[in-house]
C-alpha cells in the first residue's frame, strides 16, 4: 500500500508541475481576452438570469437547479479542508493564487457551459453533455472525449467521493468522537437515497440544501471576522506579500515560496471551483434553455460564489487566527480557527458545514460520474455504477487523507488536459455565440 501511495503522490506532483499550471491559467487568461472580460462586464446580468425560468427549450431542470447541482459538487470540503491545506503547504500567498484561478476561471467556466449546452444531446435518462461531447462532436476528437470520460469516472471516486467522506469522518471523530465507519455508513445511506431518483431528484435536493448551507457558513464566518476586525488588514497583507515571496515566512507551514504558493493555491482553487476540469458543464447541459449563453452566464457565477466568497471566508478566518502557525493538521485547521473565536459552537458549525458541504458534493459528483460511465459503457451501466459509488463512500471515510488528496489531484489534472485542449480549439465557437447573444440582448 505504501508503494502505491508513493507512486500516486509522485504522479500527482508531476501532473501538477509548471506545464499544467501554465495551461490552466493561460487558457483562462486567453478566454478572458477573447471574450472581452465577459466574467466582469456581464456578472450582474448573470446573477439576474439565475432566477429566470424558461419553459421553452430542451433540458431537464431549471437554470437555478443546474447551478445548485454544480454548486453542490464544488462547494464541498475543498472550501474548508482544501483552503486549509493550501495555506498549510503553500503559505498565505496560496490564497492570492486561488483568487487568480477563480477570476480567470470564471471565463473558463463560461466557455465550458456554452459548449456543453451547444453540443449536448438527448439520452434515455435525460440530456447529456460535457467535454466528452464537445470534444467528439465539436472538435472532432472522439478519442480525447473518451479519455476525458475515463478520467472523470475515476476522478468521481476521488474529488467527489473519498475526499468528502474522509473529511466528514475525520472532523466528526475529532468533534463528536463518532467512529469513522459509523459516519461513513450514514453518508452512504443518505447518498443512496437521493441519487436513485436521477437528475430531477438531485436538482430538487440541491436547490433546498445548497443555499441554506452556503448562507449558514458565510454568516458564521462573518461573525468571526467581525470579532477579529482589527486583524483583517494584517491577514490581507500576508496574502499579497507571500504570494510573491521567494523565502519562507516561518511558522508551521511547509514554506511560502512563489512556487509553493502557486502550486497549492492553483491546485486547491481548481479542486474547489473546478474551472477548467470540465465537470460542472455536465450539470449545465441538463439545464432547460434554448440559448447556450444564458446557462453559461449562470454557470460562471458558480466560480464567483465558490472561490471569491466561500473560500475567501475560510481563508480570512484562518489567517486572522494563529492556529495556522501552530502545526495544526490541515483537516482540523478550519475547525480550530473557528473555535478559537466562537468556542465550541464554532467547532460544531464547521463540523455541520463539512457534513452538509460533503454530502452535497457526493450527490453532485455522482451525477458527473453517471454521465461519464454512460458515455463509456451505455445507459445500462448507470445502476451498477451507483452501487459502486455508494459503497466507496464507506471506504473513503476510513482511508488516509494524504492518499485521497493525492489521488484526487492526479485525476483532476488528467481531466484538465483534454478539456483545455477542447476549449482552446473551440474558443472561436464560444466567441461567436457570445457576440450573437450580446448583440441581440444589448
Amino acid at each position: 500500500m505504501q508503494t502505491i501511495e508513493a507512486l500516486i503522490a509522485a504522479l500527482s506532483n508531476f501532473v501538477w508541475g509548471p506545464p499544467i499550471l501554465a495551461l490552466l491559467v493561460g487558457t483562462g487568461l486567453y478566454l478572458t481576452i477573447v471574450l472581452r472580460g465577459v466574467q466582469f462586464r456581464a456578472l450582474p446580468h448573470a446573477f439576474r438570469l439565475i432566477w429566470h425560468k424558461e419553459h421553452a427549450g430542451d433540458g431537464d431542470i431549471s437554470h437555478f437547479a443546474a447551478l445548485m447541482t454544480a454548486l453542490a459538487a464544488t462547494v464541498g470540503i475543498g472550501n474548508i479542508v482544501g483552503v486549509a491545506t493550501a495555506i498549510s503547504l503553500g503559505g498565505p500567498g496560496a490564497v492570492f493564487w486561488m483568487w487568480m484561478t477563480g477570476l480567470v476561471g470564471m471565463a473558463t467556466k463560461y466557455a465550458e457551459a456554452v459548449l456543453a449546452v451547444k453540443y449536448r444531446e438527448k439520452g434515455p435518462h435525460g440530456m447529456r453533455g460535457g467535454p466528452m461531447y464537445y470534444l467528439a462532436k465539436g472538435a472532432n476528437l472522439p478519442r480525447l472525449g473518451w479519455l476525458f470520460a475515463v478520467f472523470t469516472a475515476l476522478a468521481t471516486f476521488g474529488i467527489g467521493n473519498m475526499t468528502q467522506a474522509n473529511a466528514v469522518a475525520t472532523i466528526f471523530k475529532s468533534t463528536f468522537n463518532v467512529e469513522t465507519w459509523i459516519t461513513g455508513l450514514v453518508l452512504m445511506l443518505m447518498t443512496g437515497l437521493v441519487i436513485l431518483g436521477g437528475i430531477k431528484s438531485i436538482g430538487k435536493a440541491t436547490s433546498i440544501l445548497v443555499p441554506f448551507m452556503i448562507l449558514g457558513y458565510t454568516i458564521g464566518g462573518l461573525v468571526v471576522l467581525a470579532l477579529n476586525l482589527d486583524k483583517i488588514p494584517h491577514a490581507l497583507g500576508l496574502i499579497f506579500q507571500q504570494a510573491f515571496s521567494t523565502a519562507a515566512a516561518g511558522g508551521g507551514f511547509a514554506g511560502s515560496t512563489i512556487a509553493a504558493a502557486m502550486r497549492f493555491g492553483i491546485a486547491r482553487g481548481v479542486f474547489s471551483n473546478e474551472s477548467g476540469m470540465g465537470s460542472a458543464p455536465i450539470a449545465a447541459a441538463a439545464a432547460r434553455t434554448h440559448d447556450p449563453v444564458k446557462q453559461a452566464l449562470v454557470s460562471m457565477t458558480q466560480t464567483f460564489i465558490d472561490t471569491l466568497v466561500v473560500c475567501s471566508m475560510t481563508a480570512l478566518v484562518i489567517l486572522t487566527g494563529s492556529a495556522w502557525l501552530e502545526k495544526v493538521p490541515a483537516g482540523q485547521l478550519t475547525s480550530v480557527s473557528f473555535g478559537a473565536t466562537l468556542g465550541q459552537p464554532g467547532v460544531m458549525l464547521v463540523a455541520v458545514a463539512t457534513a452538509l458541504f460533503a454530502g452535497s458534493t457526493l450527490i453532485g459528483w455522482n451525477y458527473y460520474g453517471e454521465k461519464a460511465i454512460e458515455y463509456l459503457l451505455g445507459p445500462k451501466s448507470i445502476k451498477p455504477y451507483r452501487v459502486v459509488f455508494v459503497c466507496v463512500v464507506l471506504l473513503g471515510s476510513m482511508m488516509k487523507l494524504d492518499f485521497v488528496w493525492n489521488f484526487s489531484d492526479l485525476m483532476n489534472g488528467m481531466m484538465i488536459i483534454p478539456n483545455t485542449i477542447g476549449l482552446l480549439l473551440l474558443s472561436r465557437v464560444v466567441k461567436e455565440e457570445t457576440a450573437r447573444y450580446f448583440k441581440w440582448n444589448s
